[in-house]
C-alpha cells in the first residue's frame, strides 16, 4: 500500500500506536538498565512521557497536522520524566517546529521533521553521548533523508527509518563499552525504536506479529494505583471528584455470548474515553485490560462484553475512599495535637526564595525541611517527577525565585526544562544524590542572589562522598565485579564498588571504600528496609575503623536503599 500524505487521522493513529507500544514494552525497556539495581525506569519514564503527549494530541481539535504535532510536543514537554523522557520530548519539539505550518505531511516533510528532531535533541544535551537514543534518532533521520531522494512513498521512507534505527540500536554496545560489558542495548534507544516501529506499522496497516508484553496483575495494579493516587488524593472534597468509580475489567477477546464486535483498539478505546478519565487500555491478541474513572461502571462492563468475556471486574467508590482518607487525616491531626510539640525550627526570612527538593521518604523530607528546603516533590529512583510536577511546585510556591535540588542525575533534564517554562526565575543545583543535596543546603544564603547561590551550592557538591546500599535484580558482571541476583551492592558516587550476599558486610565494606585520611563526618540514613538497630550496628563497626570519626544516624524511610551514607 502506497501512502504519499499523512493527514490528521493518520498522524493521530501513529501517536496513539506509539503510546500503546511503549506501554506494552515498558518493562522490557526497564530490564535493559545497565546497573542491576531495582531502579531501571527508562521504559516507565518513556511510556508515561508519551502517554502525556498522546493525551494532548488526542484532545487537540485542529485538523492540521502541524497543530497536532505541536500538541504532542507540549504534552511530551509537560509529562517528560527522566532523561529519556526529556530527550524524547526534545525530538518531537524539533519535529513539531519543522511541520508547524503543515496541513498534511509528505514524505519530504516527514524526513525533514525527523532530522529537525535529531538536531534539537542533540542541542538539548550538554555533552551528547553516542551509543544512546541520540545515535538512534540521528541514524534513523539520516536514512529518512536518503530515502526521500528516490521515493515519495511514506511507508517506504518509514521502512528505511526503522531499519536504520534497528541497526543503530544494535550498534550501541559498540559505542558505549558499558553496554557491551553488561550485554544489553541502550534502553532509551530501544524505546525510540519502538516508537518509530509503531509509526511505521500504523501507516502501513501491519500487525505486529511479535508477542506483545502485557503487564501482569501486580504490575497493572501498580500503574493503576499511581494514576488513582494522582487523580484522587489531590481532591480535598469527595464531592469534587468528577468521576467517582475506579473501574477495572479484564476481557478475553472473542469469547462470550454477547460478542458482536471484532476487537479494534481505536474503536474500543474511543468509546471508553467518553465515559471518564484516567483511562488505561492494554491488550495483546487474547486479553484486554481496562482501568478508567467513570460515573457509569456498568457501561464499561457492557462495552467490554461486546468484545469478549469478562474475566475480572473490580469497582471502587473513590468518593467513599476519599472520605475515609480524610477521616484518617483528622485522626492523625488530633493525635499529633495531643503529643508534645517538637522544638520548632527558627523562622528564616527566605527573601522571596523557594527551595524545592526531590526526595523519597518522610524522614528524608524532614531532614531537608530542617535544612531550609521549603517544598518537597515526592520522587527519586523508580519514580522520577515530570517537568509538569516541578513547574507546579515552583509556581505554587508563590516565590519570586527558586532553586531546585533534583538529587538524581536522571531528573536533571526535566528540571532544566521546568526552569525554562516556570513563571519565575529558576536555577538548578545539580545534586546527584540525597547527600549532595543536603550538603548543598549548607551553602544557601537567603540574602545572596540566584546566580551566587547556585555557584556556591554547586561548589559544595564535590566535598561529599555518597554511598548507597541496595540489592541486585539480576546476575551480571561490571568492572570486573561478578554480581549475583539478590546480592547486596555498595555504590560510591554512582559506581558499584562492593558486592556481597550479606547486607551489613556490603555496607561496611562500602564505607571503608569511602573513607580517607581527611574524613571527619559519616552520616548514615536508614530506609524502609532497615532499622535503627541496624544503623547503630553499622555505626559501631565504622567507629572501630576510626575512633575519631563523628557519626550521625537519621531515619530516612526511603525505599530501594536500606542505607544511604555520606562521608565528609
Amino acid at each position: 500500500m502506497k501512502i504519499t500524505t499523512i493527514t490528521n487521522l493518520e498522524f493521530g493513529k501513529m501517536v496513539q500506536a506509539a503510546s500503546q507500544k511503549l506501554n506494552q514494552r515498558a518493562e522490557f525497556i526497564n530490564s535493559l538498565n545497565v546497573f542491576p539495581v531495582p531502579d531501571g525506569d527508562t521504559g516507565t519514564n518513556m511510556s508515561l512521557s508519551m502517554a502525556s503527549g498522546a493525551k494532548y494530541e488526542r484532545e487537540e481539535t485542529s485538523t492540521k497536522v502541524g497543530d497536532l504535532a505541536s500538541a504532542l510536543a507540549k504534552g511530551l514537554l509537560m509529562g517528560a520524566r527522566g532523561n529519556s523522557g526529556v530527550i524524547l520530548s526534545q525530538i518531537f519539539r524539533g519535529f513539531s517546529k519543522a511541520v508547524a505550518d503543515k496541513e498534511i505531511l509528505t514524505a519530504n516533510d516527514l524526513a525533514a521533521a525527523l532530522a529537525a528532531g535529531a538536531q534539537t535533541a542533540y542541542k538539548a544535551v550538554m555533552k551528547p553521548t553516542e551509543g544512546t537514543i541520540l545515535t538512534v534518532i540521528r541514524k534513523a533521520a539520516g536514512a529518512g533523508k536518503e530515502a526521500v531522494k528516490t521515493t515519495d512513498d511514506i511507508c517506504e521512507v518509514m521502512d528505511a527509518v526503522v531499519t536504520a534505527a534497528e541497526a543503530a540500536l544494535k550498534s550501541t554496545p559498540d559505542l558505549l563499552p558499558v553496554l557491551k560489558q553488561v550485554g544489553v542495548v541502550d534502553s532509551g534507544g530501544q524505546g525510540l525504536t519502538f516508537v518509530l516501529e509503531a509509526f511505521s506499522d500504523s501507516l502501513s496497516g501491519k500487525v505486529d506479529e511479535s508477542q506483545d508484553y502485557v503487564p501482569d496483575d501486580a504490575e497493572m495494579d501498580s500503574m493503576i494505583d499511581a494514576a488513582h493516587h494522582q487523580s484522587v488524593q489531590g481532591q480535598l472534597d469527595p464531592n469534587d471528584i468528577k468521576y467517582g468509580y475506579c473501574t477495572e475489567i479484564m476481557v478475553r477477546i472473542g469469547d462470550g455470548k454477547l460478542v458482536d464486535h471484532k476487537f479494534d483498539y481505536d474503536t474500543f478505546y474511543e468509546y471508553l474515553a467518553k465515559l471518564g478519565d484516567s483511562l488505561l487500555v492494554i491488550n495483546d491478541d487474547e486479553i484486554v485490560k481496562v482501568h478508567v474513572h467513570t460515573e457509569h461502571p456498568g457501561d464499561v462492563m457492557t462495552w467490554g462484553q461486546r468484545f469478549g468475556a469478562l474475566i475480572k471486574v473490580k469497582v471502587d467508590n473513590m468518593r467513599l475512599q476519599q472520605e475515609t482518607i480524610m477521616e484518617h487525616d483528622k485522626e492523625d491531626e488530633a493525635q499529633a495535637a495531643a503529643e508534645p510539640a517538637l522544638p520548632s525550627q527558627p523562622q528564616v526570612d527566605m527573601h522571596g526564595y523557594a527551595i524545592i527538593s526531590v526526595s523519597s521518604g518522610d524522614g528524608i523530607g524532614k531532614l531537608f525541611k530542617g535544612l531550609g528546603v521549603t517544598d518537597i516533590i515526592a520522587g527519586g529512583q523508580t519514580m522520577n517527577p515530570s517537568t509538569a510536577d516541578i513547574v507546579k511546585a515552583v509556581n505554587d510556591s508563590g516565590a519570586q525565585q527558586a532553586l531546585v535540588l533534583p538529587n538524581n542525575k536522571n531528573i536533571f533534564l526535566a528540571a532544566e526544562q521546568a526552569a525554562e517554562v516556570a513563571d519565575v526565575p529558576v536555577k538548578i543545583i545539580h545534586s546527584q544524590t540525597i547527600s549532595q543535596g543536603m550538603t548543598a543546603m549548607l551553602a544557601f544564603n537567603a540574602e545572596a542572589d540566584l546566580d551566587d547561590n547556585q555557584a556556591a551550592m554547586e561548589e559544595t557538591l564535590s566535598t561529599v562522598v555518597s554511598g548507597q546500599v541496595t540489592h541486585a535484580v539480576r546476575d551480571t558482571t561490571i568492572d570486573g565485579l561478578e554480581i549475583k541476583k539478590d546480592d547486596y551492592m555498595g555504590l560510591v558516587d554512582g559506581k558499584i564498588v562492593i558486592t556481597n550476599p550479606d547486607r551489613d558486610t556490603a555496607a561496611l565494606d562500602m564505607v571503608k571504600a569511602m573513607l580517607d585520611e581527611d574524613s571527619e563526618l559519616v552520616t548514615i540514613i536508614y530506609g524502609k528496609d532497615a532499622t535503627k538497630t541496624d544503623a547503630d550496628h553499622l555505626a559501631a563497626k565504622v567507629q572501630e575503623l576510626d575512633d575519631e570519626l563523628e557519626i550521625e544516624i537519621h531515619e530516612g524511610d526511603q525505599p530501594v536503599y536500606p542505607f544511604l551514607v555520606s562521608v565528609e
